[in-house]
């Protein structure tokens, strides 16, 4: 796991060599054991290195095949890299370092672009192919890892993280208006754009090709996630047995390492199973769990806490485990410094991530992660029954479109947005209507496996990059690779091919229950990954293969009432974010005194304004920590 970066002169001059270590430093969080950059002609490439595999000075990147004029950096792990080690060897290569970063450049030698379909793993790479003349990027299928564009015709350049892009002379920290109103409204952005404009994502399971002589790009989609592929016909006894397999040798897969693995270790099944597999072949693995202050806090948060049952799982599977215990205080303690990492704001409240990431990083330098379980296996049962309630498409569509938009409505916009920011304004059901592509079913009517095929595909390609891209920074903030077992392909190609019935149990009652519902759907979690559930009994004790799905997420509801309320007043409602230009004043005071008053749980909306007016202090007024004071 580490930090890449790299510049290319479009009209063919030479790079200033001077440009490249400010890049690889603005990422030293991200591999904190050695750097290294390399320039030659029009191109320069930058990286940082976390150390995993392969300890010693061979895996120094920037990494070369000299006789074939291959150079990478990379950041990622294959986790199939052994094997295709030993198929490349008996094809006749020779390796001089037990890293997986030369198995990706012999790879590339060997089968070209198309080797990143062989590939098992998490990563984002450039190779410069001088031969060909070319710089060849790519990332993994899921976009575990992040890879940030930037191309004005004279310049292209790339990075792990925009805050090593700002370093280079001819790009500055500018709004883009379109993202920030896509992100006020999905509390997400759907395409490549960035709150940076002219900053884009490469998608994820995509390659670019940059032709170094003209500059012309190529790009190619070499995966895509597809539920509704044929289904396998296998007993519903016979699809535990293989997921569980499946399942324990991903895990087994993904414990490859030079240094010590843990795992983090919630209440839930998801932790729970990776820990369980993973401490079958760890004695006394180190898990990791955080908590929360409860003195200030009432309803249904009170359930926030998940020590106790995760204490239970530690106990039972023996693991040497470790936990903290966050207050009200912390965040605004953490928040500048996570704005930071972050940079690309996506998804919901994640200073709680940091500081377990934190803990983690204290011990190990590799961890083990649930997320992709629900992805994967059909864990929202809630989120899809708003395709499941009406047989008829476009309906159906245009109610999962509103239950998506988490914070600002559209019919909402003009009372929130200034006018400067709505005359940039995108058409934000044309951008969701793009993640759905192509491969909707056709016809008046669709059974409920193609609603369900619909709304996990676009969970995938949407809610799922934007949870991995907050795994990555609070993880990488500390030094820690966070490895996530059920994104490793054998498990998605797997419950890919499931039958639907075998992840939502009882699927015809789910359908008649959401059409006799109005608003909010109060479907069990337990009624998901139904397959899943059963494979791991034996695994884990009943009491947590049952328990109702608790997201990791503070008691914010109580805290934006109580303890927290004043500094979210001295750091929204002063003049400068109240007067940047981005978001009415009066909209501003209305959330507060709303959520104050109990009227509407803005929680998120809250968090989302403190986020944003952080990344407006940090990035475009470009103050330093030193001056980062709450008012």
């Amino acid at each position: 796991m580490c930090g890449i970066a790299g510049v290319v002169n479009l009209r063919g001059e030479p790079v200033d060599p001077r440009w490249l270590p400010p890049m690889a430093r603005a990422m030293s969080h991200r591999g904190p054991d050695d750097e290294g950059v390399w320039s030659r002609d029009n191109l320069g490439l930058a990286h940082r290195r976390l150390s995993i595999i392969d300890l010693s000075a061979r895996g120094h990147q920037p990494m070369h095949l000299h006789a074939s004029e291959l150079t990478i950096v990379y950041n990622g792990e294959i986790y199939n890299f052994r094997e295709l080690r030993a198929e490349l060897r008996k094809l006749g290569r020779h390796f001089d370092s037990a890293s997986d970063t030369e198995v990706i450049l012999h790879a590339y030698h060997q089968w070209g672009p198309a080797c990143v379909e062989r590939f098992n793993g998490m990563f984002a790479f450039a190779l410069a192919d001088l031969r060909r003349r070319v710089l060849f990027l790519a990332r993994d299928r899921y976009g575990v890892k992040p890879l940030y564009l930037w191309n004005d015709g004279t310049w292209f350049a790339f990075a792990s993280e925009i805050k090593a892009l700002l370093t280079l002379p001819m790009i500055s920290a500018r709004l883009d208006s379109a993202a920030l109103v896509e992100y006020f409204t999905f509390q997400n952005i759907y395409g490549t754009r960035t709150l940076f404009a002219g900053v884009s994502t490469l998608p994820p399971a995509t390659t670019l090709t940059l032709d170094l002589s003209t500059g012309a790009e190529t790009r190619r989609k070499y995966w895509d996630w597809n539920f509704a592929r044929r289904k396998r016909a296998l007993s519903f006894e016979e699809a535990c047995r293989e997921v569980r397999d499946t399942f324990e040798d991903a895990v087994m897969r993904q414990l490859v390492s030079d240094v010590e693995v843990g795992s983090y270790l919630s209440g839930g099944m998801d932790s729970g199973s990776i820990a369980a597999a993973a401490s079958r072949q760890i004695p006394n693995l180190l898990t990791f769990t955080g908590g929360f202050d409860m003195a200030h806090v009432s309803g249904l948060e009170l359930a926030f806490d998940e020590r106790e049952p995760a204490e239970k799982m530690a106990g039972a599977l023996g693991t040497q485990h470790y936990e903290r215990v966050m207050y009200s205080g912390d965040m605004a303690r953490v928040l500048p410094r996570v704005v930071w990492h972050m940079e690309d704001l996506r998804a919901g409240m994640c200073w709680q991530n940091y500081l377990v990431s934190f803990l983690a990083s204290r011990f190990v330098k590799v961890v083990l992660g649930g997320t992709g379980g629900d992805e994967s296996f059909a864990g929202y049962p809630w989120r899809y029954a708003h395709l499941l309630r009406d047989a008829h498409p476009r309906e159906a569509l245009a109610r999962y479109f509103r239950y998506w938009q988490r914070l600002v409505p559209v019919q909402e916009h003009r009372d929130f947005f200034t006018p400067e920011v709505l005359r940039h304004a995108p058409d934000v059901r044309a951008g969701f209507d793009a993640v759905l592509g192509d491969g909707l079913p056709s016809g008046e009517r669709w059974s409920p496996d193609e609603a369900l095929a619909v709304a996990l595909a676009f969970e995938a390609r949407t809610f799922l990059p934007a949870i991995l891209l907050v795994e990555d920074r609070v993880s990488m903030a500390h030094g820690l690779e966070s490895r996530v077992p059920f994104l490793d392909n054998e498990v998605v190609d797997l419950a890919e091919t499931l039958p639907v019935d075998y992840l939502i149990s009882d699927l015809p009652a789910l359908v008649r229950q959401a059409a006799t519902l109005d608003g909010d759907v109060a479907f069990s979690s337990s009624q998901g990954k139904y397959v899943l559930r059963a494979a791991m009994r034996g695994l884990l004790p009943e009491e947590i293969l049952e328990r109702k799905k608790q997201g990791f997420s503070p008691p914010d509801r109580s805290w934006y009432q109580g303890p927290t309320m004043n500094y979210i007043r001295d750091v929204l409602l002063t003049d400068a974010c109240l007067n940047a230009g981005f978001i009415r004043p009066e909209a501003i005071h209305r959330v507060v005194d709303e959520h104050v008053e109990g009227r509407r749980n803005h929680r998120l909306l809250i968090w989302s304004l403190l986020c944003v007016e952080w990344w407006r202090r940090i990035f475009l007024e470009n103050r330093s920590f030193a001056d980062l004071s709450p008012s």
